[in-house]
């Protein structure tokens, strides 16, 4: 099992969502509001005066065999809108109950 942590300009939801469907990715936790700065551009998504935009973010827990379809559709989705910003983080899941 794998952990995929993805954190998302709030434009792209519909996307994020549909990619789970797609890649039969039933479960998942949803943070609304999630705050932040890209590392190789973009502007920040921090809520603020200066910066209003926020970003979201899901976490899910999925077999091994998920995780490179789903990586792929939202690495298309990242090149297509490059500047909202979009990232995924993958990490072994260890135990689940």
């Amino acid at each position: 099992m794998k952990t995929v942590f993805i954190a998302y300009d709030q434009a792209h939801q519909e996307n994020i969502i549909e990619a789970l469907n797609d890649t039969n990715v039933r479960g998942y936790t949803f943070f609304e509001q999630a705050g932040g700065r890209g590392t190789q551009g973009g502007e920040p998504h921090l809520g603020t005066h200066a910066w209003p935009s926020m970003n979201s973010a899901i976490i899910t827990i999925i077999d091994d065999e998920k995780v490179e379809p789903l990586l792929k559709r939202l690495q298309r989705l990242d090149e297509d809108n490059s500047m909202l910003g979009l990232r995924a983080f993958v990490w072994n899941c260890e135990q689940s109950i």
